[in-house]
């Protein structure tokens, strides 16, 4: 079990690892890690160095690190293949017939591909798409449902040194054809379809759509996920062709080059506050050591680990934390194509007792809908398997983060509250497992090589418990390199707050202990009479009432405050809301925060406006405290009904 002690300062209870965990750990206590910590920050080239030399390289660097901010090289002179460090290097160390991924549909139905296995399907794929044309730098869009394929076209671009930009599988044909102009894509490879809720998803027919506007896709490489009849697709002649049918006529056998340590690995696109979406792209050297570095000693991956990680392959936690990083430690993974709800709250639980899983990473907001299914649920399933959970997305509430430690850990697993972002590539603010006393709520500790800060608008570092801009002052391997086509917006947007310094754009502050609490989105700040208020803090405030299950804050225009704060609260199954109640969270959050964060208007809703992959939409919900109705591209919302409920209200 992890020990809990109470904080006399906060209240707060403080969980320090099980000494049966720290024992076999990678970093075993907080004096391992702060003097790892202190060489990492003084000697980053040494340090990451040999974090790098764990992997394949064809040819070794000859110099660690170039900066001219805000432009980094790493590994400079290196010369690698990442699909060898995370496929070919396991077939000579013993883990060739070791299973890579075990993968359950949503449907039921599973397959296992051992090590030996992937590289055959990697190498296969890389020869298909060398006999379409593709070349070394050339863009590949990826628009997949949760399969090992996914898995396998990334591994290929990158065994090829083709680019490869993976749209998640909620997207529209609108989004698709926004991203296929942006990198000037010459291939697409998709799916028939997908299964969400038991409804199949129709990839080919978006992409079909998006093609009527973009004209320049060469090849469209579709792998046949349901099969014909539940998911009928067109198919093109000359620019068309099925996986199975190309597979059957090139060679499994590949031969990897070398590419350079700063090659473009990969774009992926995130939303922009102009609403063009960003091109954030990564090169292979430093991504892949960040990636690698982080798995090992935040998830503490050991050889006989079964790990999952719940996120999809469209978003960076999959790209990090399924294809690259575990890949390249060699660890077994489980991948699961469908909705956790599906047949009912009950799914994730029972993969876990199914595949023994030890590792577990997924999001608050999932957590957050367990709880509101109830506990019965993961109570009647076997998690016994379970010796570490991870948190990733957004902060994690301390209510929630109580019942993932007791329902979820059985109040002996360490959980790893990460934080981190497309653009950093991998985690660069979280405990280490085996050593850093945790408290619910706080991602804790910088991660080696990561000079965190918070900075003031002067740029000065503010005091214990100041909120402040959260900021990186030197740079870290898996570093963005550029806004794909645009260096002045990757300026602007990152290195134009403090000379030299990336800024993150969230917010922070630091406690006494020198804890990093993330409070969210400098744009999901507030600024009520004066006052600034991270409206994950007063999310968090609602959620630790008994009666929610799940909250979204977000300001309206207020004549005398400046902003007014508006509260959309979802309560758990069961419960009757009335004005009474909305009187009673108001009070409760005046009682944890203070007055000033009182919500103005509480609505209760069944549902919050979310995507598939269950991140809270707040856009729509600023767009319809302000003006009733929602605009722009609503084609990734799980549920469009909950936006037509809401408008209903809101009338009222």
């Amino acid at each position: 079990m992890s020990h809990s002690l109470k904080n006399p300062s906060s209240g707060e209870n403080i969980f320090k690892p099980a000494k049966e965990f720290s024992k076999n750990a990678r970093i075993k206590s907080m004096a391992q890690y702060q003097r790892m910590y202190q060489e990492s920050i003084e000697k980053p080239g040494i340090f990451w160095a040999k974090e790098a030399r764990e992997l394949t390289w064809q040819k070794k660097w000859t110099k660690a690190l170039k900066w001219k901010a805000p432009y980094a090289k790493w590994f400079v002179g290196g010369k690698l293949n990442v699909c060898e460090s995370c496929v070919d290097q396991h077939l000579s160390n013993g883990r060739a017939n070791k299973a890579a991924i075990i993968w359950e549909g949503e449907p039921g139905e599973s397959r296992t591909l051992t090590y030996r296995q992937l590289h055959r399907e990697v190498c296969t794929f890389a020869n298909i798409l060398l006999a379409q044309g593709i070349q070394a730098k050339d863009r590949v869009m990826i628009y997949m449902p949760m399969t090992p394929e996914a898995v396998i076209a990334m591994l290929a671009c990158a065994r090829i040194g083709a680019v490869h930009s993976v749209i998640f599988g909620g997207f529209s044909a609108e989004s698709i054809v926004d991203r296929l102009e942006d990198c000037e894509a010459k291939a697409i490879i998709t799916s028939d379809g997908g299964y969400r809720r038991g409804k199949v998803v129709p990839l080919k027919k978006n992409v079909d759509d998006a093609l009527k506007k973009y004209k320049k896709i060469e090849s469209v490489i579709v792998h046949q996920r349901i099969g014909s009849e539940e998911a009928p697709v067109k198919m093109k002649r000359g620019r068309d062709f099925w996986w199975h049918e190309q597979a059957a006529q090139v060679s499994s056998k590949h031969e990897a080059k070398a590419f350079d340590s700063e090659h473009p690995l990969f774009i992926l696109y995130t939303s922009g506050s102009t609403g063009k979406p960003k091109g954030i792209l990564h090169t292979a050297g430093g991504y892949l050591t960040g990636t690698y570095a982080t798995c090992k000693y935040i998830f503490d991956m050991q050889d006989d680990d079964v790990y999952w990680c719940t996120a999809d392959v469209g978003w960076i936690t999959g790209h990090s934390y399924i294809t690259y990083g575990p890949l390249a430690n060699g660890v077994t993974q489980v991948m699961y194509e469908g909705a956790p709800n599906f047949p009912d709250f009950g799914r994730f639980w029972d993969l876990v007792e199914k595949y023994q899983v030890s590792i577990f990473y997924t999001a608050p907001t999932a957590i957050r809908a367990f709880i509101k299914a109830g506990d019965h649920f993961p109570e009647s399933r076997d998690l016994s398997s379970l010796r570490l959970l991870g948190t990733v997305g957004e902060p994690i509430n301390p209510e929630a983060w109580r019942w993932y430690h007791s329902k979820i850990g059985g109040e002996r697993c360490p959980i790893v509250d990460t934080w981190w972002q497309t653009e950093t590539g991998a985690i660069m603010i979280s405990p280490l497992p085996g050593c850093t006393p945790t408290t619910p709520g706080t991602a804790t500790l910088p991660f080696f090589g990561v000079d965190a800060a918070i900075l003031d608008e002067t740029g000065q570092e503010v005091g214990p418990n100041e909120g402040g801009k959260l900021v990186i002052r030197k740079p870290w391997p898996s570093m963005l390199r550029t806004i794909y086509g645009d260096k002045k917006r990757y300026r602007n947007t990152y290195w134009d707050d403090y000379p030299g310094i990336y800024t993150a754009g969230d917010g922070a502050r630091r406690d006494k202990k020198g804890n990093f609490w993330i409070t969210g989105r400098l744009d999901d700040v507030l600024n009520v009479s004066g006052h600034r208020l991270g409206t994950a803090e007063v999310e968090s405030a609602l959620v630790a009432h008994k009666v929610v299950a799940e909250s979204a804050v977000v300001g309206r225009p207020h004549e005398i405050k400046g902003q007014g704060i508006v509260a959309f609260v979802t309560v758990k199954s069961g419960i009757e809301t009335s004005d009474t109640m909305a009187k009673e969270l108001r009070e409760h959050v005046g009682h944890i925060i203070g007055a000033i964060a009182k919500p103005d208007e509480i609505y209760f809703t069944p549902a919050l406006p979310k995507t598939r992959s269950g991140k809270i939409m707040r856009r729509l919900l600023k767009e319809l405290v302000a003006s009733g109705t929602v605009s722009g591209n609503i084609t990734t919302l799980e549920d469009h009904k909950v936006i037509s409920d809401l408008q209903e209200q809101l009338r009222k």
